[in-house]
């Protein structure tokens, strides 16, 4: 049996911590490890803060526009001087990174999104003001066609409504070099092609951005979930639904 050490009792001593009886031999006792504040906040392998958000910020074209979202009580559509002062507050709190997801006006949709890929549309011009404003901030941007899209599908369709893959995968990843060449730090493909990260990935680095990264969804699945998302960016399908491209929450071979 260990020995045991008899310590003097002095006057000095109060602070010092009183010995437990055990009725239990254990060596092994985990709780010690989160007996005080201090000692949990050292040993923590998971710490939730304000660092680890991402604010997702839905912008549209104008100045001093605020549009109540009604799905999401609380959040708004903003332009872009309005998108700053968010971003002012935002970083006040701690949270350094943002999402941009585009509201394009009905009238500036058409089948193949083009508006997507020109220099200057609305997601060029906010990532440029918000590097501009805020360096430090990591600037994300939403890769995905249905919020520029009549249609309102993720990519272009053929004849049947179908979402043609490959040619799809090209836009996106010239939508990428684009929000690259504006100043995004990570772009955030959501579509579900196949094969859009290798050549999204390919694509960044031969236009010379291979410190850009991607955040892209490994797995997402056909959810009502995404339906306040789509309210905020009027990107419903206007054709069938989105339950081709997604993966399905059922198992299924």
């Amino acid at each position: 049996m260990p020995s045991t050490v008899q310590l003097e009792t002095c006057s000095t001593s109060s602070w010092m911590s009183k010995p437990q009886s055990t009725s239990l031999d254990l060596s092994r006792r985990p709780r010690r490890n989160r007996k005080s504040p201090a000692i949990r906040a050292l040993l923590q392998e998971t710490r939730l803060h304000p660092s680890n958000f991402v604010a997702p910020l839905f912008v549209l074209d104008g100045k001093s526009i605020k549009q109540p979202i009604k799905s999401m009580p609380g959040i708004n559509r903003l332009s872009i001087d309005l998108l700053l002062k968010e971003v002012e507050a935002l970083l006040k709190l701690g949270i350094r990174a943002v999402d941009l997801f585009p509201v394009i006006p009905v009238e500036k949709k058409d089948p193949s999104g083009s508006v997507a890929l020109q220099e200057d549309n609305l997601i060029v011009r906010a990532v440029n003001a918000l590097k501009t404003e805020f360096p430090e901030l990591c600037v994300m941007v939403d890769i995905a066609l249905d919020p520029f899209t009549d249609h309102g599908h993720d990519g272009v369709i053929d004849e049947n409504g179908y979402v043609i893959n490959d040619a799809t995968v090209e836009i996106l990843a010239k939508m990428s070099v684009l929000a690259a060449y504006a100043g995004a730090d990570v772009v955030a493909p959501s579509d579900m092609m196949d094969g859009r990260i290798s050549y999204i990935r390919s694509s960044l680095d031969h236009a010379g951005f291979i410190d850009v990264s991607i955040l892209a969804y490994a797995a997402k699945y056909a959810s009502a979930f995404y339906g306040p998302f789509r309210e905020a960016l009027s990107s419903s399908p206007k054709i069938g639904d989105k339950k081709k491209l997604p993966a399905q929450p059922r198992k299924y071979p």
